[in-house]
């Protein structure tokens, strides 16, 4: 079970979709370190050492939804409020975009 989970409905076309999602992964990169590839239509994603070591999880996308999941490890946790708000936060900014 993730310790984040958070979901977002939108209307974007799959190609619109699939670049926002990108977008949001390359951010968590730049300022986490962090490593992800494409798995079909989902970006899976771990943070093998830096700020966010252990950190692991991915972004799925539908038709109508982007979710990310984020597992936390066990010293991050008391940072889960901070990290939830910044991926809600940046969430919201790629799906208004337009």
């Amino acid at each position: 079970m993730a310790t984040i989970d958070i979901r977002r409905q939108h209307t974007l076309s799959k190609d619109d979709a699939k670049a926002r999602a990108e977008q949001l992964i390359r951010g968590m990169e730049e300022k986490l370190g962090i490593r992800w590839k494409w798995a079909g239509e989902n970006i899976e994603f771990e943070a093998p050492e830096g700020a966010a070591k252990g950190a692991k999880g991915k972004v799925t996308l539908s038709a109508s939804e982007i979710r990310v999941e984020i597992d936390l490890p066990f010293l991050l946790r008391p940072m889960k409020g901070m990290v939830e708000s910044k991926v809600n936060e940046r969430l919201d900014k790629l799906i208004v975009k337009s």
